[in-house]
């Protein structure tokens, strides 16, 4: 094989020059395309993406013909691209800018022939951007007693950072609100100043902070830490520290946290009256990576809100289905004044939190003068439970509501249960009135409840197809764990600028967040950089394989903001990773496009870089019969759910769970949790339905492809194939015992040449998949407006048009079925007597020939009249589809 000489500036490649093995040379000329705005060739901000190298392929025969397939190459990767100056619509990229594209040699008989290959989604495809591997010593899974042990940081490289650690101050000179100031020769921080409490001494504040700064080795090797402490309302110096960084010490886990030392203050340069200086600051300096323990709580900023900058992990509630089951209510207080043959509406409201059902019209026993419902109502209650459920008994016989009475049932005292068994109903007494509070009010009767607190159900607050965690409320009925995945959040690649901070400049401070089961984790928040480097490493106990894995990027601006203006976090996007789809033990390195649609359409934020690892035992018996087991807990088959009855409280626990993470402290924002778990998910949209429509047609794809072979089959397009059909026929009707083994082998084959195509990474969004390539601006707009819409009357009309001519359709296609099928039904029915009578006497005729002569010779002559040659063929349709298409329906009896 012929080496290529070393490309200098003087001997550069042309872009048409393709070298290939054994020395031969083939001259491509070169394609000229224009790379329009916003379309495959530029991203959508304002530095343009260049193509990336194309694949070229190259057929080897002995004519040298080279063939130029013009398809539109992928641009390359923004995060490996420099920057470049904007470029207008329509002008042609310099064609230095195109890199020597990447040849494979191809052996055919019809020539040479170069071809440039496409990618499927272009520049939103996931690529590999590290080496996935089985790990070896350092990252194999141990059984240690049990438990699997992975080692620690194994997946995101170390970043070393030095660690300042302000602990207190003594004996320092008279000052009001002392702080200390921190001092690097890239960074400068500054603590918030001690507010001294009425009688306390000011001469030992204390601060108790932690702070990092980036620490590179080379630049270090001759700078300096200055620390000093101030007093804040005068400015005046009250002394400093000054250390040399390389003699700070480095700690590496898991070795103790280093022990605070005290050190004199000096006077320096701006102080040069040493009688205002004394006293001394007690701290701790040191290196150490992300792995260290006082990483998490550090600080890297002064921002007035630093704490929301911070890595945290949340866990969710723990959330309960309360099951209420309404049987009757007596003795209630009904208005005598009704009018004759009005039987009274009672109903009953329940009252949980923000939730609330109303049940439905009870019946009335005119014996005993009883109310009955037996109506179960479900709801959402999440630990502690320290609500009250409220039971309110209402007449709802006239326009004015009344209340006939009221009951109020703490939590608390509610039973659990984890199976099917009954639990007790017992009856409660009504109390007047429409305040709260239990007790006190005059008797209005009495009411029989059953409620139990249900922890054999798994409360869902993810939608089912995107769930990471299926098991149930009851940690008792928990399964052990078949795995542990980690998940390396190495950073972010080409972010666009969120926010303008002084002077117009635009800036990203981004964070991440990752959920999988209860576990929520939060990565510490990067400020000012498009290229945020994290270097986080999480784990989760995996529970089943078949769960998914949600990661998400945004745009801290809570930082900055004040408490009451609470302004919300900025998406910038996220990915999924199906569990299932990772082999064991293999790291996946992989960038991920950061892809969100707005109003304006499909915009690429940027690409997050993440190393993943899904450990356990390749065959493990629990694993492989994880796949044998329902999806769901057993109480979801025993009293099933209903879907819409099972959305409602999906839309509940969401809403719970995103109170209670806004609570933590930093809080994860209600508008985090929310786009994590896809609580708009079920909202009307026409991109999604089209996405749909065409996933059923990719699903019924391969029932079509069959049928274009066997129709190419019967019409002889390729004699050798139909003949060859013909002989593998005879041999399964003449030996039926080989039909189902050649099918389940003829799978078998099947699943081993797909085996080849089988996906090398993990597949992040489809963009083409989600129809987000060819978005209608109206659809895209109507897919974001509120309900009830915000948009004008004329907008509203001319969706309303659009929406009807579409059901139009789906109505005519739904006809259509109903027709086949009550045609089928005609057969039998006597609808058309004529009709009825000659399939009868066919039937018949069927049953003598079938009895008579044997079913090998049948079904051999059946199927010889199918794949009979075309010469013997009436291009009419047969006689038997006339006869079905004749059959009368029901939709001549529609109005």
């Amino acid at each position: 094989q012929q080496q290529q000489p070393p490309q200098t500036e003087d001997t550069k490649p042309t872009p048409g020059l393709v070298v290939v093995e054994e020395g031969r040379i083939f001259e491509v000329p070169p394609v000229h395309m224009e790379y329009p705005h916003g379309v495959n060739g530029y991203t959508h901000g304002a530095v343009p993406c260049y193509p990336s190298p194309p694949v070229v392929v190259v057929e080897e025969s002995s004519p040298a013909v080279v063939h130029v397939h013009e398809e539109l190459p992928p641009p390359a990767e923004p995060a490996a691209m420099p920057m470049q100056p904007h470029m207008a619509p329509g002008i042609p990229v310099p064609e230095e800018h195109f890199p020597v594209p990447e040849v494979r040699k191809m052996q055919s008989s019809r020539g040479e022939r170069v071809r440039v290959l496409k990618r499927p989604n272009g520049d939103y495809s996931p690529r590999e951007i590290g080496c996935n591997k089985t790990q070896g010593d350092n990252a194999t899974t141990a059984a240690v007693g049990g438990a699997e042990r992975i080692h620690p940081y194994g997946l995101v490289e170390p970043m070393h950072y030095l660690f300042v650690k302000i602990v207190k101050a003594r004996r320092l000179a008279p000052n009001e609100a002392p702080y200390v100031k921190i001092r690097t020769s890239n960074d400068y921080v500054k603590t918030k100043p001690t507010i001294y409490r009425p009688g306390e001494p000011t001469d030992s504040p204390e601060w108790g902070k932690v702070f990092y700064f980036g620490y590179n080795k080379q630049e270090s090797a001759n700078a300096t830490l200055e620390i000093s402490v101030w007093d804040s309302p005068t400015e005046n110096f009250l002394g400093g520290v000054c250390f040399d960084l390389s003699d700070v010490p480095v700690r590496e886990s898991p070795d103790s946290p280093l022990a605070p030392q005290w050190y004199r203050l000096e006077s320096g340069a701006v102080d040069q009256n040493s009688g205002s200086v004394s006293g001394d600051i007690q701290l701790a300096v040191w290196i150490g990576t992300q792995n260290d323990d006082a990483f998490p709580e550090a600080m890297s900023s002064d921002a007035p809100y630093v704490a929301h900058t911070r890595s945290k992990v949340y866990q969710s509630p723990k959330l309960w289905y309360l099951r209420l089951t309404i049987i009757e209510a007596q003795d209630l207080q009904i208005a005598p004044n009704l009018p004759p043959l009005t039987v009274p509406e009672i109903r009953v409201k329940a009252q949980l939190g923000f939730q609330s059902v109303r049940s439905r019209r009870g019946n009335m026993n005119n014996h005993s003068m009883s109310v009955h419902w037996n109506e179960d109502l479900i709801f959402v209650a999440g630990e502690p439970l320290e609500d009250s459920l409220i039971l309110l008994v209402e007449d709802r016989t006239n326009k004015d509501v009344s209340l006939l009475g009221h009951v109020m049932i703490p939590l608390i005292s509610i039973e659990q249960r984890i199976d099917e068994r009954r639990v007790a109903s017992k009856w409660l007494g009504l109390e007047g009135g429409a305040g709260g509070g239990g007790g006190g009010g005059p008797y209005c009767g009495r009411i029989h409840l059953r409620l139990c607190l249900e922890g054999g159900y798994h409360v869902l607050d993810e939608a089912a197809h995107v769930c990471s965690d299926f098991r149930p409320t009851a940690k008792q009925l928990w399964k052990p764990p078949i795995g542990i995945l980690e998940l390396g959040i190495l950073g972010a690649r080409g972010l666009l600028p969120m926010k303008t901070k002084g002077g117009g400049k635009g800036s990203t401070d981004a964070y991440c967040v990752a959920k999988y089961g209860k576990k929520w984790v939060r990565t510490r928040t990067v400020t000012d950089s498009f290229d945020p480097r994290w270097n986080e490493q999480y784990t989760w106990q995996v529970y089943d394989p078949c769960t998914v894995l949600t990661v998400g990027v945004f745009d801290n601006w809570r930082m900055f903001a004040d408490v009451s203006e609470d302004k919300p976090d900025s998406r910038i996007g996220k990915i999924r990773i199906r569990i299932s789809m990772l082999e064991s033990n293999r790291v996946y390195t992989n960038s991920y496009p950061l892809l969100i649609l707005t109003r304006m359409g499909l915009k690429k934020m940027g690409e997050i870089e993440l190393a993943v690892r899904f450990a356990c035992p390749s065959l493990l018996p629990d694993t492989c019969s994880a796949y044998g087991q329902p999806l769901l807990p057993r109480m979801h088959y025993l009293r099933p759910l209903g879907v819409a009855q099972q959305e409602a409280l999906r839309g509940a626990a969401t809403k719970m769970v995103a109170q209670w993470l806004a609570r933590s402290e930093p809080p994860l924002g209600q508008e985090v949790v929310k786009y994590m778990l896809d609580a708009d998910s079920h909202t009307w949209s026409m991109r999604k339905s089209k996405a749909n429509w065409f996933r059923i047609v990719a699903v019924l794809a391969w029932a079509v492809g069959l049928a274009k072979w066997l129709d190419n089959i019967r019409r002889w397009k390729n004699p050798v194939t139909t003949v060859l059909v013909h002989v593998l026929y005879l041999v399964l009707v003449w030996y039926p015992d080989l039909v189902m083994p050649t099918g389940s082998l003829y799978v078998v084959l099947i699943g081993v040449w797909y085996y080849r195509f089988r996906p090398k990474i993990p597949a992040g969004m489809d963009i083409r998949l989600s129809q987000a390539e060819t978005v209608d601006p109206d659809e895209i707009d109507e897919e974001f407006d509120t309900i009830p819409s915000s948009k004008p009357p004329e907008i509203i009309r001319a969706r309303y048009d659009r929406l009807r001519i579409l059901a139009g359709r789906v109505q005519t296609v739904l006809g259509d079925f109903a027709t086949q099928g009550e045609r089928v039904q005609a057969l039998v029915s006597w609808r058309d007597p004529r009709a009825t009578k000659l399939f009868i006497g066919v039937c018949l005729a069927i049953t003598f020939i079938l009895y008579v002569v044997p079913p090998k010779m049948v079904a051999v002559a059946l199927g010889f009249y199918y794949l009979r040659h075309p010469m013997f063929r009436d291009p009419m349709p047969p006689a038997s589809l006339n006869f079905f298409r004749r059959l009368p329906s029901l939709s001549d009896r529609l109005m």
